[in-house]
């Protein structure tokens, strides 16, 4: 039995304590900001109002503080959002933590500073000293997650010893783990297919769909050997295996499928989805300002054309 802390009350880090918890651990949850998040994880029922469904008795839930972080841990969970990395990177600073992290965060930074793009790992570590983070990645929708449907993710570090122990403590007969070294390339991989997946949503039928697929995995493969990931990482499960997932019911593809009927961004979120997080936005505005002047526009149409309509609220062209 080990001692896990998830941060992030969120779907995906709520629907991660289940198999934490049935691997026998003991699992404390808690949650920075979301009052909504809050108020579900600290009743007594623990209905999660966004999975639908009751979590674990067992579950502990604490109020967030710097404190708990200098808890006795095995393993730290970071389950927060994009926009909430640097909050997390502030509150670990200095530290000095040497508990195993594992961030299941898809997502981005851009580094104004030096003018490029970083992965969340890389963040942590060079802006706020934190060691010892690996990453998990995959397709897996929380909800499915949270009903034990069978789930295939990837755990990645450069000490794959690391990715296998953690592997050992999560995984269960329906929650199933890889292995792999290369960081960079999952990362690029997990955060990319969020814009790539609204774009395969705007196709208005299974055949243009199917197409910008096909496009999408093609610019995937340009992008992760820019970023110097390994090009099989794009064949994997956190490459086509996420992408498929977040086209076929992602949050992301709802999004792109109002893009496609000829909707701007904000007229969509603010009609349909104005409640949901889009990812694919928060990562397009993250990284457009190093995508769109260094990146070649005859290598990424697609891309660059989905950037300029969340950026500009444009309508999406993808011709």
């Amino acid at each position: 039995m080990k001692n896990i802390l998830i941060i992030g009350g969120g779907a995906m880090g709520s629907a991660f304590t289940i198999p934490c918890l049935e691997n026998n651990n003991k699992v404390t949850i808690t949650e920075p900001y979301n009052k909504s998040f809050i108020k579900d994880l600290s009743s007594k029922r623990k209905y999660h109002s966004s999975l639908k469904l009751q979590l674990p008795r067992k579950l502990k839930f604490k109020i967030f503080s710097k404190n708990i972080l200098s808890e006795k841990f095995d393993l730290i969970v970071i389950a927060l959002s994009l926009p909430g990395i640097d909050f997390i990177g502030r509150e670990l600073k200095d530290l000095r933590i040497k508990t195993p992290i594992l961030i299941l965060t898809k997502g981005l930074k851009y580094d104004k500073k030096n003018n490029k793009i970083v992965t969340i790992p890389e963040l942590l570590n060079k802006k706020y000293n934190v060691i010892n983070v690996s990453t998990l990645k995959g397709p897996c929708l929380a909800k499915e997650l949270a009903n034990k449907k069978q789930t295939n993710v990837v755990i990645a570090n450069k000490k794959i010893k690391i990715a296998k122990w953690i592997g050992k403590q999560i995984s269960t007969k329906y929650y199933l783990t890889e292995f792999s070294k290369d960081i960079i390339g999952i990362e690029i991989c997990s955060a990319i297919k969020n814009i790539y997946s609204m774009i395969i949503g705007a196709g208005q039928s299974l055949n243009t769909s199917s197409g910008l697929f096909q496009k999408s995995v093609v610019e995937m493969k340009y992008l992760i050997k820019y970023f110097k990931g390994e090009e099989k990482t794009i064949y994997g499960l956190a490459g086509t295996g996420d992408l498929y997932v977040s086209a076929a019911g992602g949050r992301n593809s709802k999004m792109g499928s109002y893009l496609g009927k000829g909707y701007t961004f904000k007229t969509a979120k603010k009609k349909f989805m104005y409640r949901d997080t889009v990812e694919g936005e928060q990562l397009a505005r993250e990284i457009a300002p190093f995508i769109l002047k260094k990146i070649s526009k005859k290598r990424i149409p697609l891309m660059l054309n989905l950037l300029r309509a969340i950026i500009k609220n444009k309508r999406l062209k993808l011709t």
